[in-house]
């Protein structure tokens, strides 16, 4: 995940875009591009389609402690007379969905897309049925299960969000969260764009057509976003630190 810093003064205060899949560097490359900033009470903008379950959790916890805002987007930069924009139709997947719950206050506009799906083993995420599976394996699941179902409570999150995430198995579609899921949910807490991004146009249209994200595998580029309807439930990550190692976390 990259973040950047988007000014927009005098008008508004500015945010923070983050975009990209979620990895074991990410944490400590938010305390580097936090290093020296005042972020207190900022907004982040995502645009991810998920990744790493632990380093998730711990930058969610990050976002918390400085109280971030929280919204989902696409930040357009503007040229030299332009002023910086967010285009309201981006995709929020995965393990994103509970960066997005770690906001103090967290609106999702309308256009954006926030699905979820399983934890699974990052490295069999490809052919989930005929991958095998040691009791190692499940342990690592169960435990990851449980930090995300604490850290869920711990940022004030509903059982309802585990439950909808939870019931979708890898070889499914991720499940789309429609209005009255974001608030059974409690990813939402208010309905006002002013309340995250005040003075900010958010109706702005992307520059090119989005589509949703395509799973990344850890150590490669992420694949240019594809015009398919769906995506796979689980991103296929190689473990964290080699690719033959086995699985040290579970991957959503």
């Amino acid at each position: 995940m990259k973040f950047s810093w988007v000014a927009c003064e005098p008008n508004c205060r500015g945010w923070i875009s983050a975009v990209g899949i979620i990895t074991a560097d990410t944490p400590k490359e938010f305390e580097e591009f936090s290093r020296g900033r005042q972020l207190g009470g900022a907004t982040v903008v995502l645009d991810s389609s998920g990744g790493s379950v632990n380093d998730a959790i711990t930058l969610g916890r990050r976002f918390r402690n400085l109280g971030l805002l929280t919204t989902v987007g696409v930040t357009l930069r503007g040229g030299r007379s332009a002023r910086p924009a967010v285009a309201p139709e981006a995709y929020c997947e995965s393990m994103c969905v509970f960066l997005l719950l770690a906001g103090k206050k967290r609106y999702v506009p309308e256009a954006a897309h926030v699905r979820v799906h399983q934890i699974w083993m990052g490295d069999r995420a490809d052919d989930a049925k005929a991958a095998s599976y040691s009791a190692q394996d499940l342990m690592i699941v169960e435990r990851d299960i449980g930090r995300l179902a604490k850290y869920t409570f711990d940022m004030g999150g509903a059982g309802d969000l585990l439950s909808l995430a939870l019931s979708v198995p890898p070889w499914e579609d991720l499940h789309e969260l429609d209005t009255g899921e974001l608030k059974l949910t409690n990813l939402v807490t208010t309905d006002l764009v002013a309340d995250v991004l005040p003075h900010v146009d958010i109706s702005a249209p992307a520059m090119a057509e989005l589509a949703p994200k395509t799973q990344a595998r850890f150590g490669a580029e992420p694949e240019q976003a594809q015009p398919a309807k769906s995506t796979k439930t689980a991103e296929a990550l190689v473990p964290t630190g080699s690719a033959a190692a086995p699985a040290t976390a579970a991957q959503k």
